[in-house]
């Protein structure tokens, strides 16, 4: 992906490693004592480190990366980059109908951290909160897809980020909140069902993003696109359940299989058009 041409965004917020000293106990002394404690009783301390660490770190302050910042950590500046580029995009979109494109934050963060939507945690994978705008993601998430999910690339880690803000777009165009409210009215299968579609137009939004910005910038190299097809295929839902427990139950499904997230993908890629991405009125999603 050439990404390093682009613009860097300044909606990125920095919590990596705010906070995770265990500050009530006075820093590094304090987790000495910690330690030393819990052997004199024969506890594991393990525990309660990582209790400790998880509430200092979910801190809701961040720093603004700057340029030299940015410069000096490449993971964090191509992210800077993709959502610079999504800003352009759907600014552009949402000019064409009329509307004013609302740029949301990317939270960089390290293990825990405080949203509008609760504490997120690292374990939960990237998140959008429509409560505060701000799509949040722990950087090492990437070395998971590339080691755990075996989905490498520049560019299926720019889906990712591109799929939240799909999620973004759908909240500002009341899709979210209209989701939501039939959810509470429905069956744990039925809501399921409207998650689904939900996830899969975000797919298709990331598409859309994918084909706009390669047609203003030409960012797309070759592969770029079997990485992202790659990347949707190993978060499919069937995917991660046959390999966690080695069966697949559909009407558990929340992000869709691996075929519907590859083909709604490319359904955006290759229309560019977001009209065509309506998951809500069609038969087979």
């Amino acid at each position: 992906m050439r990404w390093r041409r682009g613009r860097r965004s300044s909606n990125i917020e920095d919590r990596r490693g705010v906070g995770t000293a265990p500050k009530l106990l006075g820093g590094g002394i304090g987790t000495i004592v910690l330690i030393l404690v819990a052997m004199y009783f024969g506890v594991d301390p393990t525990p309660l480190l990582q209790t400790v660490q998880t509430g200092q770190s979910a801190s809701t302050s961040g720093t603004r990366p700057s340029a030299e910042d940015l410069k000096n950590d490449p993971l964090a500046d191509m992210v800077s980059v993709v959502i610079a580029d999504t800003e352009d995009v759907w600014t552009e979109i949402f000019a064409s109908q009329g509307r004013r494109y609302q740029e949301p934050t990317l939270v960089m963060f390290s293990g825990a951290t405080r949203s509008a939507c609760g504490l997120g945690q690292a374990a939960m994978g990237p998140f959008y909160c429509p409560a505060d705008q701000k799509a949040y993601i722990d950087l090492n998430f990437y070395e998971q897809m590339r080691t755990r999910y075996r989905a490498p690339g520049d560019f299926a880690q720019a889906y990712v980020i591109a799929h939240e803000i799909g999620h973004h777009v759908q909240n500002l165009l009341g899709i979210s909140g209209q989701v939501h409210s039939m959810k509470q009215r429905l069956s744990q299968a039925e809501g399921n069902a409207l998650s689904v579609r939900l996830e899969l137009q975000a797919d298709c939004l990331a598409g859309v993003w994918a084909n706009r910005a390669d047609k203003a910038r030409n960012i797309l190299e070759a592969g770029d696109v079997d990485e992202a097809l790659n990347a949707a295929s190993a978060i499919g839902d069937d995917t991660l359940q046959r390999q966690s427990r080695g069966t697949v139950v559909p009407e558990s499904f929340t992000h869709g299989s691996a075929e519907q997230r590859q083909r709604w993908f490319r359904t955006g890629l290759q229309s560019g058009d977001p009209d065509a991405c309506d998951t809500f009125n069609v038969d087979r999603v």
